[in-house]
């Protein structure tokens, strides 16, 4: 759902960039706690998977694709304003050195993949976690119903967008409905995909889960005279040092970029077959960083495309960890000189 430039009229990218802004910057403040738990390591790691997980697009039929969006599995693993950070930096990489998304759209892209899905995920994903059993595995179900509901909100939200400054005039209530349809299975594999990767890490470093480190089951205390009662823990599960296993997924992550990325469907994402069926796509502008050596995820001078996107690929991850890193090192100095 990458929105290139020339989608939206001037105002809007410009409304969009403001929001995009504000939140990063509530988000820098806010993340300070989160952080705290997780650390910037995670944080960087999270990124970087994104990024790694984005290129991997899957057909959902018709001559279509689809690709994971991301924000309600970041949410769940590092936090919510942790996660709007997360994918601020994964789309400022992808727009900047990937030509992935218009510049001028950046800010309409963080509103609508890197704010609207995180809040709906994580907060629909805290929603059901209050009605479902108190364990660490009720984490699973409830952040995959999040990732799914998630996709399709936000599609609704570029239809909304493109109703107050889209660029070519097109029923309203077609573009709603193509959207939404092509979303909801979209946002089918958002969530096994999400589903997948929660299960894997709560099965083996739930520590690491920002939304189970909070549901520890409750104590049950029985008296001399045997009576019950049942209390429930103060503390969330206490992290643990997470170096082999954040190698681990540097490892996981390297491979998803440098070789699962090579066989990506071909087929346009649910925007852009959307964009071409309703006649919109024509809109669409090149991005002022389309001459960039690693522009569609390829490496300028290198004949060989799998080499090419392999090393693409892998030169993404590790600036987005460095890039992520380095603003969650950000928000925790903030915090430090706010105490």
């Amino acid at each position: 759902m990458h929105v290139p430039d020339g989608f939206f009229n001037a105002p809007t990218s410009v409304a969009t960039g403001l929001i995009a802004a504000g939140a990063v910057g509530f988000s820098l403040q806010r993340a300070s706690r989160e952080l705290r738990e997780t650390g910037p390591a995670l944080a960087g790691l999270t990124a970087a998977f994104v990024f790694a997980v984005q290129m991997v697009n899957f057909p959902v039929g018709a001559g279509t694709s689809g690709h994971l969006l991301g924000g309600a599995l970041a949410a769940a693993l590092v936090g919510p304003w942790t996660a709007v950070l997360v994918m601020a930096t994964v789309l400022l990489v992808q727009g900047l050195l990937f030509a992935d998304g218009g510049l001028t759209a950046l800010g309409t892209n963080i509103t609508l993949m890197g704010l609207i899905t995180v809040l709906v995920g994580y907060f629909l994903t805290r929603a059901l976690l209050k009605v479902m059993p108190r364990r660490v595995g009720s984490v699973v179900p409830a952040a995959t119903v999040g990732a799914l509901v998630s996709v399709p909100v936000a599609a609704l939200a570029f239809t909304g967008l493109y109703a107050i400054g889209g660029a070519v005039d097109i029923p309203l209530g077609k573009l709603a409905t193509a959207m939404v349809g092509w979303h909801i299975l979209v946002g089918i594999g958002e969530a096994v995909i999400t589903a997948a990767v929660l299960s894997a890490v709560v099965a083996t470093r739930p520590d690491l889960v920002y939304a189970a480190r909070h549901l520890q089951q409750d104590l049950v205390l029985v008296d001399a005279d045997g009576n019950t009662s049942t209390v429930s823990p103060d503390k969330p599960i206490a992290a643990k040092p997470a170096g082999r296993s954040l190698g681990i997924g540097i490892a996981v992550t390297l491979v998803v970029a440098g070789g699962l990325s090579l066989f990506a469907s071909a087929h346009p994402d649910g925007l852009e077959f959307v964009g071409a069926k309703l006649g919109f796509d024509g809109a669409a502008k090149d991005s002022a960083v389309a001459a960039s050596p690693l522009a569609d995820y390829g490496v300028h001078g290198i004949g060989n495309a799998q080499v090419s996107g392999a090393l693409a690929g892998i030169i993404g991850v590790l600036v987005t960890i460095v890039v992520g890193l380095a603003i969650a090192k950000l928000a925790s100095l903030r915090a430090n000189k706010a105490s």
